[in-house]
């Protein structure tokens, strides 16, 4: 009973090479890069399917948003003579394409649909911001000022559109 409980590794004592810790921050940038990707492509076919105009602007408004993120992202990968690594679609771009799945399930309702449509693009935005707030922590230690200031203009972005979506569906569901 004397016996002292075993110390617990502190956030302040986890030590990541600089070589680990640029391993690590380029597969999560792959990994939301290939969600850009993704949603690039996938995103203009919701707009013939839209009824709410307010809806059909701010996937418009997400387009051109994700394609400047991307360009972003392939500044960072120049910066630290990176390439983009493909690989398994079971993370963010599993989740869009699921999002996109369920989006069809509700062809022939449109009030439901651009609901649906609302919801997972809530969704995706949380998970990209989460996303760039751990990478730009991760930043701070590969002492890159440029890389943290292009992950937080692409975090901005991501908000802006998540607030965007936000009002459009409080206006859309109240009206």
């Amino acid at each position: 009973m004397n016996e002292e409980p075993k110390k617990h590794r502190s956030w302040k004592k986890i030590q990541l090479g600089s070589e680990r810790l640029k391993q690590f921050f380029l597969k999560h940038l792959d990994r939301i890069y290939g969600a850009k990707q993704h949603l690039v492509v996938k995103l203009p076919s919701l707009m013939e399917e839209v009824e709410f105009a307010d809806l059909k602007n701010a996937i418009i408004e997400t387009v051109a948003d994700v394609e400047k993120q991307i360009a972003r992202i392939e500044v960072i990968y120049s910066l630290l003579d990176a390439e983009v690594a493909t690989g398994s679609i079971y993370g963010p771009a599993g989740m869009i394409e699921d999002a996109f799945e369920a989006i069809n399930e509700q062809k022939g309702e449109p009030e439901l649909r651009d609901l649906s449509i609302i919801f997972y693009l809530q969704n995706i935005e949380s998970m990209e911001m989460s996303s760039f707030q751990i990478l730009q922590m991760a930043a701070v230690k590969l002492k890159n000022k440029h890389i943290n200031q292009l992950l937080k203009e692409n975090y901005d972005e991501a908000k802006a559109d998540r607030t965007l979506l936000l009002l459009i569906s409080s206006k859309y569901i109240t009206t």
